[in-house]
């Protein structure tokens, strides 16, 4: 049985303007197609921000507490419906081909991201106020409009609910772009939480970026982008949205180091956190930890404990009991990763591909690629200079402070890091030298992300944040009211 999706367009659940589809596959079976997801075309965008705009004034006249009084229907369609749910679940697991237990508690907690958006509603209603003299001033904030949001396959529901609460609690109307390679179960759940609000408040319009990417960020309703993908595409965007000067907030790739300090606590559970730093995903989330440093001392420590934990995974279809890691999401990631690899090899690197594959069939034929330790890897090696998403670790060891964190500083990303110590002025001490928007202390990744704090990244990974209150913030601008002193405040 396949599942069909279509557009979100003023309320109405509906096909693409000119009938096209294309093919949703599972990258475990690239020959198995899942369904057929609309693809829309530039009348389609030009509908979904017209409905956006006709919208926007009713929702941004709402008050805060009224949005999020709306919040709560949201939140009650996203669970009501358990065979949906587990429709949804299904849905993600096979298109993504991350595994189930992944795929579970995405699609679960995106309504935590609704009620933490809702909480902000007493401290955005009030407003900054600069009493004279010289002046009377107070300084407000406004929903920018029609915020466009677009959202990447490998957390596509997760990273929605760092995007889509925010820009509506700041009292935007919105179009969603997913990404064509997990917009099923994405597309789904937007059309319950579409169909909870207002027509014409939450919009979608799902199809090739190569085709519909440029009309829907150079449009001219579009008033705010938020982007989360990799850094070519983001550079497009920007140059995009340049000719009508739209504010963009870029969430790109990153490389992201972990530094293992000589006094960092090393127990069975360090290696539970390392994997699920870097692998969880199969590597394939912006923040995971793509490098990792280890102080000379804890160095074979490191490497024979994690390579021991790795070679315990089960490659395979995420949908399968027992699976610990799914394939890729599409053929040219994995000739990227698998490149890397053969470039380390044939530098004379250290590679260890572990884990166990219980289906070799199923493997030969998939998008699958084993867990991989680069280990003693030269700092130089494309697999450490590059984002490979994937699931590789190269380590390279280092002898002081200074020289890790160096090392970890020489890259052109900086969205994520990690520290590991024992000590937590030690390592907060390190933290605070290392470039990049956010920094884990023993910990590292999704797993570990506070969504209260902003998330946003720092040189090529982006600008601009995402989640927690900021987030909201960042879907706003600035409106400044000021009148003779005496005038506001006595």
């Amino acid at each position: 049985m396949t599942t069909d999706t279509n557009l979100v367009i003023n309320g109405n659940w509906q096909a693409a303007s000119d009938g096209g589809t294309y093919s949703a596959i599972n990258p475990a079976r690239p020959t198995e197609v899942l369904g057929q997801v609309a693809a829309g075309t530039s009348n389609d965008v030009d509908a979904a921000f017209a409905a956006a705009r006709s919208a926007a004034p009713a929702w941004a006249a709402l008050t805060y507490h009224e949005r999020a009084a709306h919040f709560d229907k949201v939140i009650e369609v996203l669970t009501a419906d358990k065979a949906h749910v587990d429709e949804r679940i299904a849905l993600l697991t096979a298109e993504n081909g991350k595994v189930l237990r992944e795929a579970t508690m995405e699609i679960s907690r995106l309504g935590d991201r609704f009620t933490q958006v809702a909480g902000y509603a007493d401290r955005l209603a009030t407003d900054e106020e600069l009493a004279g003299p010289p002046f009377d001033t107070i300084v407000t904030r406004e929903p920018y409009g029609v915020a466009l949001l677009i959202t990447p396959w490998n957390w596509p529901l997760a990273i929605l609910g760092s995007k889509l609460p925010h820009a509506l609690m700041a009292g935007n109307t919105v179009v969603i772009k997913p990404s064509e390679y997990a917009a099923l179960s994405t597309a789904l759940t937007i059309k319950l939480i579409a169909e909870a609000l207002p027509p014409g408040v939450v919009n979608m319009v799902t199809g090739d970026g190569v085709v519909i990417g440029d009309s829907l960020t150079t449009h001219p309703e579009v008033d705010k982008i938020s982007y989360t993908g990799s850094g070519p595409i983001g550079q497009h965007i920007m140059r995009m949205a340049s000719n009508r000067l739209t504010p963009v907030t870029l969430e790109l790739g990153g490389n992201d180091a972990g530094v293992m300090l000589a006094d960092a606590e090393i127990a069975p559970e360090t290696f539970m956190k390392l994997h699920m730093s870097g692998f969880i995903t199969s590597g394939q989330v912006c923040m995971a930890m793509k490098r990792l440093y280890v102080h000379e001392s804890r160095f074979d420590e490191v490497v024979d404990g994690l390579r021991a934990f790795e070679d315990n995974q089960v490659v395979g279809d995420g949908a399968v009991d027992g699976t610990t890691m799914g394939p890729v999401i599409h053929d040219k990631q994995y000739q990227h990763v698998n490149g890397l690899v053969a470039d380390a090899r044939a530098n004379g690197a250290n590679v260890m591909e572990l884990g166990s594959v219980p289906d070799q069939e199923l493997f030969d034929n998939g998008y699958f690629v084993r867990p991989t330790l680069v280990v003693d890897a030269d700092n130089d090696l494309a697999i450490v200079q590059q984002e490979q998403f994937g699931p590789v670790m190269p380590i390279v060891r280092f002898s002081t402070d200074d020289e890790g964190i160096a090392m970890a500083n020489n890259s052109p990303y900086g969205l994520a890091s990690s520290v590991w110590s024992a000590d937590g002025d030690h390592g907060l001490s390190v933290a605070r030298r290392l470039e990049a928007g956010t920094t884990y202390l023993n910990a590292h990744g999704p797993a570990s992300q506070d969504a209260r704090a902003p998330f946003g990244g720092w040189k090529m990974s982006g600008f601009g944040v995402v989640h927690g209150f900021e987030g909201v913030r960042g879907f706003q601008r600035h409106h400044t009211i000021t009148a003779p002193a005496g005038t506001f405040f006595s």
